[in-house]
């Protein structure tokens, strides 16, 4: 039986016309052979309260990712493509006033705000728990109580015994000291407490204190003393936060020194370096917070070497454009380096190109974007 010519050719391209034609019916479904669980949000059942302990404060918690309430009246108008969008979380952190953080055994109130307002809201937070104020220092940003082991309010407040010891007993006698500083960042306050006994400090003279202590006197805290600094400064945020609305102003304070503690040395307009009035670990610290908020992923670090590699390209750089829909998400790549030098008390960060990066994103261009970050 003759077979006409070009008929075998036909037959033997049909399987791959079949799965061509199958492969772009998929294609163009989009994603309809995965289940659509969009609807899921709409019903689905809230779960039970958390259950907290007795001795909880409950005003301390809060919900950590909120959901929107959907009433059920309306969940029957809700569609797929309605969903409400999730809430945006970094706008609560952004919009954090008073937030204490801790690094390397020492731990700050940190305040939006500037010391000349905080300066007397810190010195009515002192009247208001017996404690006073003995001695001041606007300039240098110190303030001290009077003695704390005459009021039960202040011995309740600085962890003394319930029961004042009697006349026959050495007693150590108890004050609150506190700094008030220039942020790192501008136009923000670092406040830090500390509980001083006579007992560990080098003058127990019966008329102690009689000065103003230097800050840089004592020791380094133990976890017991940093444990109620904490405390401290949380109680101290929380009556700030309730003083908002009624904050003056001391010209005092406002002599404060303001000099900025983070500076961009610059050389025919562009960024050189970054120097930091700080010590180097505050600095690695705000360093590695500046490159996240700034959204510069960190591939390796090391601190004891002091250099970060970094993934410093555009965000066009990093997009793959329409073919980014069939491919996984792109690896972080080290294309930048930024080392932290501590020199004369201070810190130089500086920048550079890897080897290989052909970008756009130059080096000064990646310490300016670190620059408004870090202050």
């Amino acid at each position: 039986m003759s077979v006409l010519s070009g008929t075998r050719k036909f037959f033997a391209l049909r399987p791959l016309a079949i799965a061509s034609g199958l492969l772009l019916a998929v294609a163009t479904s989009g994603c309809s052979l995965i289940e659509d669980r969009s609807e899921r949000y709409v019903n689905a059942k809230e779960g039970d309260a958390l259950a907290l302990p007795e001795t909880a404060d409950s005003s301390r918690f809060s919900q950590v990712m909120p959901v929107r309430q959907v009433n059920s009246a309306d969940a029957s108008n809700m569609y797929p493509s309605d969903i409400p969008r999730p809430p945006d979380m970094t706008s609560e952190i952004l919009d954090e006033n008073y937030a204490v953080e801790e690094l390397d055994s020492r731990v700050w109130l940190l305040v939006n705000d500037v010391p000349g307002r905080i300066w007397p809201a810190v010195t009515a937070y002192m009247n208001e728990q017996s404690l006073g104020v003995a001695h001041d220092n606007p300039q240098l940003g110190l303030m001290q109580s009077e003695l704390a082991n005459f009021s039960m309010r202040a011995r309740e407040l600085l962890e003394l015994s319930s029961e004042p010891a009697e006349a026959t007993t050495a007693e150590p006698k108890a004050v609150l000291q506190v700094r008030i500083a220039p942020g790192v960042r501008r136009k923000t306050t670092e406040i830090q407490v500390r509980k001083l006994t006579s007992e560990n400090t080098a003058d127990e003279s019966s008329s102690w204190p009689n000065e103003l202590i230097s800050w840089r006197g004592v020791s380094e805290p133990s976890p017991e003393q940093l444990a109620l600094q904490k405390r401290l400064l949380a109680d101290l945020g929380e009556f700030l936060k309730a003083r908002e609305e009624s904050k003056s102003f001391s010209r005092a304070a406002s002599g404060m020194v303001t000099k900025p503690l983070v500076k961009l040395v610059t050389e025919n307009d562009k960024a050189q370096s970054i120097r930091m009035d700080l010590d180097y670990g505050r600095s690695w610290a705000e360093v590695n917070r500046s490159l996240i908020e700034s959204e510069v992923v960190v591939v390796d670090l090391n601190r004891s070497e002091g250099w970060l590699f970094v993934d410093g390209r555009t965000a066009d750089e990093r997009d793959s454009g329409w073919f980014s829909w069939f491919s996984d998400k792109e690896k972080a790549r080290h294309t930048h380096t930024v080392n932290l030098v501590e020199s004369d008390g201070h810190v130089q960060v500086t920048a550079e190109e890897a080897e290989g990066y052909s970008g756009d994103r130059r080096a000064e261009d990646l310490l300016t974007q670190l620059f408004d970050y870090l202050y």
